[in-house]
């Protein structure tokens, strides 16, 4: 699953290289900033590299700029982990594509919700989200109430 725009890739890759380790670190002291650690609910690599999960990395002329996770549930659910695009790719459209790419995903693989965390403090998240049909809901799997979370999910059709 790969898309190519020019010089922009998306693709299937493991969560475990140098480059991509670099993107975690930029989003954990990201969201470390923001919240308290008992409300950052970030995998890390080694659980993004399960047989449950499919993980995407985003690539401008060869370099990692974003990465985005599904990890498959029961019952047809999906949980969005771990989407990140790098400050310098923000504002080019590649967070929607990373998304797109990650429900693409989910649907490949018979997932007809998919739902996710966000902080409260990422209004342009929560707007990307918001505008591509996700909703807010209760909280769900092992997740409880959290003042500094919100929920969302989207039906895949």
């Amino acid at each position: 699953m790969s898309e190519d725009a020019g010089s922009v890739t998306i693709a299937l890759e493991s969560p475990q290289q140098p480059e991509v380790l670099a993107l975690f670190h930029a989003s954990d002291t990201y969201h470390q900033a923001l919240y308290p650690d008992e409300s950052n609910y970030l995998l890390d690599p080694s659980s993004l590299s399960t047989d449950n999960t499919r993980f995407i990395v985003a690539r401008i002329n060869g370099g990692a700029v974003g990465c985005g996770a599904v990890v498959l549930g029961n019952e047809g659910s999906a949980e969005l982990k771990r989407m990140w695009v790098d400050a310098r790719a923000r504002g080019t459209g590649l967070g929607r594509r990373l998304l797109n790419e990650l429900e693409a995903i989910a649907r490949a693989n018979s997932c007809t919700i998919l739902r996710l965390e966000k902080g409260v403090s990422q209004p342009e998240a929560i707007s990307l989200y918001k505008s591509s049909g996700f909703s807010v809901c209760p909280p769900f799997d092992d997740y409880v109430e959290d003042p500094l979370s919100i929920f969302m999910e989207k039906l895949l059709r």
